[in-house]
C-alpha cells in the first residue's frame, strides 16, 4: 500500500511537471527579445497552488534585462506570495528549443532568497522531455537568510 501511494505522488509531480512545462511553452511568445532574440518561458507554481508565470524581457542597456524566472517570482511576491514549490523554465533562439535552458547566476541566487535547497527547477524541451534538479543541485554552497 504505501508504495503505491508513493507511485501515485510520482505520478502526480509529474503531470504537475507537464502542466507547468506547458505553461512555461506559452510564455515564449511573449518574450521581448530585440536583441538577442533568446526566448524563454517560466511558469512558478507556489505551494498555495497558484501558478505564475514569465517571460523574458530585454532592454537596450542590458543591465535592465529580466530574465523570465525573475519575472515569475517578483510577479508572485509583489501579490505577497514567497513560498514556492517548483519552477519549470524553457528557452530557445528565435522560440524554437532545441535544448535545455537552465537559469543563469543571477536567476539561482534570487530564487535561493525565497525558496530551500529542495526546490525544484525543471528544464524542458517538451512537457514530456524534462529534467528536475533541486535549487541544491543547481546552486551548491548557496547562501542565505
Amino acid at each position: 500500500m504505501k508504495n503505491l501511494k508513493e507511485n501515485n505522488v510520482i505520478i502526480e509531480n509529474m503531470k504537475t511537471y507537464e502542466d507547468l512545462i506547458s505553461q512555461a511553452l506559452k510564455m515564449l511568445d511573449f518574450s521581448y527579445v530585440p536583441y538577442s532574440h533568446f526566448h524563454v518561458g517560466a511558469a512558478l507554481l507556489a505551494k498555495n497552488g497558484t501558478v505564475y508565470t514569465g517571460c523574458n524581457i530585454e532592454n537596450s542597456s542590458f543591465g535592465a534585462t529580466n530574465c523570465a524566472e525573475r519575472t515569475a517570482i517578483f510577479k508572485a511576491v509583489s501579490e505577497g506570495v514567497k513560498d514556492f514549490e517548483a519552477i519549470a523554465v524553457v528557452g530557445g533562439l528565435n522560440g524554437k528549443i532545441e535544448d535545455f535552458c537552465p537559469p543563469c547566476g543571477i536567476c539561482r541566487q534570487v530564487m535561493r532568497e525565497f525558496c530551500n535547497q529542495d526546490f525544484k527547477i525543471i528544464l524542458a524541451k517538451s512537457p514530456s522531455d524534462y529534467k528536475v534538479y533541486t535549487l541544491a543541485d543547481l546552486l551548491p554552497e548557496s547562501f542565505s537568510l
